[in-house]
């Protein structure tokens, strides 16, 4: 049996054709991670705005795109969509369930941050006259980013893997490229060791990028303990 080649190894870590895959995987990540969050921000705000229609739709799709793996809805949206006259390309059909999938999960992180926000700061928002797109954007969103960015920031993490199971599709990212060069050099455990070197650099190089979101969106919490008593 042959050993690990460690020549090998060091050669494909800066093999060009696997750097276009890490560039391919990292807007894999973030594009559809924004799409996500603008259809999750629609589903939070349809589960929470009370109207029976609005909470079943929400409820409905959580119920689905939670409830059924990734790789399923990316071979449905790949092979289905096809068959009823919607002729999608591969890269499209990647975008379509990445941003579809993390959209569900997206809505219960929104949701739940909206809901940590006391009602007080409704309240104090009616009492301004301030509209509900008022309030929503001037006191209960920026309030609610501090709980909503630590779970937000593990969902781009897992973000970045998952976006490996688009190699069924042949979508053309990390994963898929170096599994290419699999079968034409036969170095697999070399080329996978490379792949799995170049997802967590980029998921460290997020840790930090976290890190300095949570202490910008945290610069303005005041503990109750630190503040002394008045006069």
């Amino acid at each position: 049996m042959q050993g690990f080649d460690d020549q090998a190894f060091l050669h494909y870590l800066d093999n060009w054709y696997l750097l276009g895959g890490v560039f391919v995987t990292v807007w894999l990540t973030f594009v559809p991670m924004v799409a996500g969050l603008a259809i999750g921000l629609l589903l939070a705000l349809a589960r929470m705005s009370g109207h029976r229609p609005l909470v079943g739709f929400a409820r409905g799709y959580l119920w689905i795109f939670r409830g059924t793996p990734l790789l399923v809805q990316l071979v449905i949206i790949y092979t289905g969509l096809p068959q009823i006259g919607i002729k999608i390309g591969v890269v499209m059909s990647a975008f379509l369930s990445l941003s579809l999938n993390e959209a569900a999960y997206l809505s219960e992180i929104i949701r739940s941050g909206f809901l940590a926000v006391p009602q007080g700061q409704r309240d104090a928002a009616a009492a301004l006259g301030l509209s509900r797109l008022q309030a929503l954007r001037l006191i209960l969103l920026p309030q609610a980013m501090r709980l909503i960015i630590p779970p937000l920031g593990n969902s781009v993490n897992s973000m970045l893997k998952a976006t490996s199971l688009t190699s069924v599709i042949s979508m053309e990212e990390l994963m898929r490229r170096a599994q290419v060069l699999m079968q034409l050099k036969f170095e697999v455990l070399e080329l996978y060791s490379v792949a799995a070197v170049w997802y967590l650099a980029l998921t460290t190089l997020w840790d930090l990028v976290q890190v300095r979101l949570e202490r910008r969106f945290g610069r303005g919490e005041v503990k109750i303990q630190d503040v002394g008593p008045t006069i």
